[in-house]
């Protein structure tokens, strides 16, 4: 079993920056490769970064690449997406997500086992 904790949303203008983070309970964080989601109103949950168990390989949804940063501290049990430059259509609710599969950073809802409850992201233009 895995709970998982985000923390670091908030309102910041067009071009700020935020950093969530997201924290594992349980001894087996360093197996599962883990995801950052986010959930605007009315639209799907969409995949925004991915990162596998040891943290040597990312993902980055087209919309966020070069803006996004993904990482990860196992020995923290904890996973962060830096996020920089953002724009209002980055408004969402961000969720981590904790996959068994440890190399797998491209999954869709469905194949994630564990879920965070959310932050908030508000970016005003």
């Amino acid at each position: 079993q895995v709970q998982l904790v985000e923390s670091g949303g908030g309102l910041v203008q067009a071009g700020g920056s935020l950093r969530l983070s997201c924290a594992a309970s349980g001894r087996t964080f360093s197996r599962y490769a883990m995801g950052w989601f986010r959930q605007a109103p009315g639209k799907e949950r969409e995949l925004v970064a991915g990162i596998s168990s040891s943290g040597g390989s990312t993902y980055y949804a087209d919309s966020v690449k070069g803006r996004f940063t993904i990482s990860r501290d196992n020995a923290k049990n904890t996973v962060y997406l830096q996020m920089n430059s953002l724009k209002p259509e980055d408004t969402a609710v961000y969720y981590c997500a904790a996959d068994s599969v440890p190399w797998r950073i491209l999954g869709r809802v469905e194949e994630y086992d564990y879920w965070g409850r959310g932050t908030q992201v508000t970016v005003s233009s």
